[in-house]
């Protein structure tokens, strides 16, 4: 009997990619696009008006452009990517499939409509280098496309019901004279009701046909048409980052307390079951402050090249970090990013650490105020101006005066991103080595199997 999941994907679906939202945003028609019965090209800028869409003389709740023609395109102009990251800047970007206009939050937002498959091109030439070896690429094809469809599936499951959603905005204790104060705080994906995805971080970097895709993409793609990870017949919610650091990250220490079995804590080295115990400060301390070997411990600048694009190599540390702050830049910092007045800051305690050392929970304790924050994401924005590599780092104190306050802090630091599922420059470096796509899966999901949900067949929604 065909899998119930199988029933659901019986062949490749649209993806609904929201891309930016502004109080106007400006696009150029490259082509013909249909909007009802027109036909339109070039120019179009589109505003909130009574709260409604305003665009091209039109005033609708929502306006859809279809490309009458594969060689059709449009331009939005721009468009923010790396939000709140260091490397966050203004590009325009181009993108293929349908534009749909629609109003949220009293803002004007473009959502590109598109086969999955052509979406798949971009992210993978957007979250690594379209010239990697052929090996990762397909091995990122599987996860990226098993995280779409886990999304779209769960949009679809609870569309028209808002209300369900594994998105958690915060959990806070209040304070009290014998409570100790607590913000536990995650970011997580489905925290989008009008479309599937969207293009930055936050969910997956797709940037359209901004990024130039080359034949070996291509070739991933079509190798691995359809194929996702799956678990119990389900499609995995396949996590990933730049660098675990060493060791990976169970999902529950930065997402909701739901564990999965293909997400697990393990080394990322052939001897993959043999590390420290990273939640105990003594070991997380001496890991933090070595370099041990692992496949993500690369310097080697022709596979960094495969998995980091130009902005993204403007970080040249990232197995092994160090931040420093003054008190009155620390200070400064965590006012501003959690909207508390600590005063002089006293000392960054941790409370909670996961599997690859990355704090849950940290206490911030201040002159004025002391509160637990959480969880990993939470950190890493709470102790940076954009944020922090990884919450995986251990607290120098220095130039203490008599009061017992810090002049300077030192943060040591492992990884890069939140450590959970594939380590994209651990990955490189497998495929590197030789290793084939469906081991380079294994090593990283365990407990998953690799399953062909669809091939290309008739369809009746395709974008054209």
């Amino acid at each position: 009997m065909e899998s119930t999941l199988k029933q659901r994907f019986p062949h490749e679906p649209l993806v609904r990619v929201g891309i930016m939202s502004r109080d106007e945003i400006n696009a150029v028609l490259m082509g013909a696009y249909r909007c009802g019965e027109a036909i339109v090209t070039g120019e179009l800028k589109a505003t909130v008006v009574d709260g409604k869409v305003s665009a091209m003389g039109l005033l609708e709740d929502e306006i859809e452009l279809t490309p009458c023609g594969p060689e059709s395109s449009f331009e939005l102009k721009d468009v923010m990517i790396g939000v709140e990251f260091h490397w966050q800047r203004l590009e325009n970007q181009r993108f293929a499939g349908a534009l749909r206009l629609i109003v949220e939050n009293g803002k004007v937002t473009a959502v590109n409509v598109l086969p999955v498959e052509q979406y798949l091109r971009s992210v993978i030439s957007s979250e690594m280098s379209a010239t990697s070896s052929l090996e990762l690429l397909k091995a990122h094809a599987v996860i990226s496309r098993s995280w779409l469809l886990a999304q779209i599936d769960h949009s679809a499951s609870h569309r028209g019901d808002t209300a369900i959603q594994r998105y958690s905005d915060t959990a806070t204790k209040p304070v009290s004279d014998n409570a100790q104060e607590e913000i536990i705080k995650w970011w997580d994906h489905e925290d989008h009701t009008r479309f599937d995805v969207c293009a930055d971080d936050h969910c997956q970097r797709y940037q359209g046909i901004t990024r130039q895709t080359t034949d070996a993409v291509n070739q991933a793609i079509e190798a691995t048409l359809g194929e996702i990870l799956t678990y119990d017949d389900e499609i995995c919610d396949a996590r990933f980052s730049k660098c675990c650091g060493g060791v990976m990250e169970r999902f529950e220490h930065c997402w909701d307390d739901t564990p999965h079995p293909y997400l697990q804590a393990l080394a990322d080295h052939e001897d993959e079951h043999h590390f420290p115990n990273l939640t105990q400060e003594v070991a997380a301390e001496e890991w933090m402050l070595g370099k041990p070997a692992a496949h993500c411990n690369t310097n080697d600048a022709a596979i960094l090249r495969q998995v980091l694009n130009n902005y993204d190599q403007e970080t040249a540390d990232f197995y092994r970090w160090r931040v420093e702050y003054t008190q009155d830049e620390l200070a400064d910092i965590i006012r501003d990013r959690t909207g508390i007045d600590f005063g002089r800051i006293v000392d960054l305690v941790p409370v909670e650490r996961g599997t690859s050392g990355r704090l849950s929970k940290l206490t911030i304790q201040g002159t004025k105020r002391e509160v637990t924050i959480g969880k990993e994401l939470m950190i890493r924005r709470s102790l940076s101006r954009s944020h922090l590599y990884s919450s995986a780092f251990v607290v120098e104190r220095a130039d203490i005066d008599a009061e017992g306050v810090p002049g300077r802090f030192i943060l040591h630091g492992a990884g890069w991103g939140h450590g959970v599922g594939l380590c994209q420059i651990g990955a490189a470096v497998m495929a590197a080595k030789g290793y084939p796509y469906d081991a380079i899966l294994s090593h990283y999901f365990p407990n998953s199997d690799l399953t062909q949900l669809y091939s290309y067949a008739p369809r009746n929604n395709v974008i054209t």
